[in-house]
């Protein structure tokens, strides 16, 4: 499955008074890293929008599991992976590590959708077989 690793440094606005990871922005981070899964795919987000007509990827479903806290100045790793494809959804796993300790664990589901046409209200739609060979590494 398609995989990509970002280098990050924690910067003092990412944590709370106690010096650490106020936890919501490791879902910031994950979303991030997840735009830079698709790039890894061959296809920025405004590219893949254009490319495909989709609306986008809305999450619809995450969660993390917090194993060792990271505080300000800390130098990670978010490898993220495209963990499973389904018809029209698909999830990323995130493995956020700090000196080769993984410390988050986080977990996307998102789904592809287009906007439909009579009620402009965003619909899922089947993921192109070209995007799921690239998600799939093919």
């Amino acid at each position: 499955m398609l995989t990509n690793t970002l280098e990050r440094r924690i910067e003092w606005g990412d944590c709370d008074p106690a010096g650490i990871v106020f936890n919501p922005n490791y879902f910031s981070f994950f979303d991030h890293c997840t735009t830079m899964l698709y790039e890894a795919a061959g296809w920025p987000k405004q590219i893949m929008v254009e490319k495909f007509g989709i609306a986008g990827c809305p999450l619809v479903e995450t969660r993390a599991k917090f194993l060792a806290p990271c505080s300000f100045g800390d130098e990670v790793s978010i490898t993220s992976t495209v963990a499973d494809i389904r018809n029209s959804s698909f999830d990323v796993k995130h493995e956020l590590s700090k000196a080769g300790r993984l410390c988050v664990e986080g977990f996307e589901t998102r789904v592809w959708t287009r906007k439909d046409p009579d009620t402009g209200r965003l619909k899922s739609s089947p993921l192109p077989p070209e995007v799921v060979a690239r998600f799939r590494g093919e």
